[in-house]
């Protein structure tokens, strides 16, 4: 594996590690921020399934990045 293919891996595995902080961090805030202003429950499950979007978005790219190391 060339060193420009290793940078974007990293840089690629930076992304995801952020995307991962940042999804647990507001999903968090937002339901503390939901509960005490006595929001529906609907509006959690819409932040819900916007956090799982974001995993699955992060595990594709965890299993892209696990697969290219490999080939190498």
């Amino acid at each position: 594996m060339t060193p420009d293919e290793e940078h974007r891996l990293a840089r690629k595995a930076r992304m995801v590690g952020i995307v991962i902080a940042a999804t647990m961090i507001i999903w968090l805030g937002v339901n503390f921020v939901g509960r005490q202003m006595g929001l529906d429950g609907s509006y959690a499950l819409l932040f819900d399934f916007a956090a799982l979007a974001a995993f699955v978005w992060a595990l594709v790219n965890i299993y892209q990045i696990w697969r290219a190391r490999q080939d190498s």
